[in-house]
């Protein structure tokens, strides 16, 4: 399976990909989690040190010339070492299930992608495109792909073959107008299964308040993700976002989550 999150910025997609990660992985599964924003936060919310975060693929500039020359590029190069080499094991945070054999996680930085629509024939966009599109053909792993915020990279590849898109968005105009342009964006590109994630939500009451832009332009399924006060405490101290306070009942969202998409 593979999910992407997308939204606009500082509505906490990141947060919640590395937490589905996490969760995925107590459950037996192998994750992989691909940073494909341009902050690159993916690795330290999910709990690794400024150190141990792998190099962006942009910066692998002899592995991009092998791989799809200089001039005539070769736009279907062989890519299928490059995840296990470019990547790191990312430790599994949260309390392992009884009878169940955790299974990996491992975090791919992918770096800069240049738009579609200006030119670029670079080879590291070549290369990029070809190791998401390998990854994204890979069976019985699940794909967690952390998108850039906005809507501008919607264009550049980075959501073809991906199963579902999760939505993150919280209970403002702005959130939600950057919200309809993703959706919308993403059923033109033939991403039909779309998941709204409503993040931060201090009180039900005022997501009922909000119901009416739920019918008009955003995707029906949703996930309602109230407001952590341990999260909060803990980004004063921490980059990671793992093992709050509040981590069983965040278990039990993201459950119902997966369960709406598998």
């Amino acid at each position: 399976m593979k999910i992407a999150f997308a939204g606009k910025g500082g509505t906490g997609k990141t947060t919640i990909a590395a937490w589905t990660g996490d969760y995925l992985a107590r459950q037996g599964y192998d994750v992989w989690l691909i940073d494909a924003d341009t902050a690159m936060s993916l690795g330290r919310a999910s709990g690794l040190t400024e150190e141990e975060i792998p190099s962006p693929l942009t910066e692998y500039k002899e592995i991009i010339e092998e791989r799809i020359g200089i001039g005539l590029l070769n736009l279907n190069p062989e890519v299928k070492d490059l995840p296990e080499k470019l990547s790191v094991e990312v430790p599994i945070i949260g309390e392992t299930i009884a009878k169940i054999s955790p299974g990996r996680k491992r975090l791919l930085v992918m770096g800069t992608v240049q738009s579609a629509g200006s030119g670029c024939a670079c080879g590291a966009n070549a290369l990029l495109k070809a190791l998401l599109a390998h990854l994204l053909y890979e069976d019985n792993v699940w794909i967690i792909i952390d998108l850039e915020a906005g809507v501008e990279h919607l264009g550049r590849g980075t959501i073809e073959k991906v199963d579902v898109l999760a939505i993150v968005s919280e209970l403002s105009l702005r959130s939600f107008e950057t919200a309809k342009k993703v959706s919308k964006l993403s059923y033109e590109l033939g991403l039909q299964d779309q998941l709204l994630l409503l993040n931060r939500v201090q009180d039900e009451k005022i997501f009922e308040t909000a119901a009416q832009e739920l019918k008009n332009g955003l995707p029906e399924k949703f996930v309602i993700f109230p407001e952590y006060q341990g999260l909060f405490t803990n980004m004063l101290e921490s980059a990671s976002v793992m093992n709050l306070p509040e981590r069983e009942v965040i278990d039990q969202i993201i459950k119902e989550m997966i369960a709406m998409i598998s």
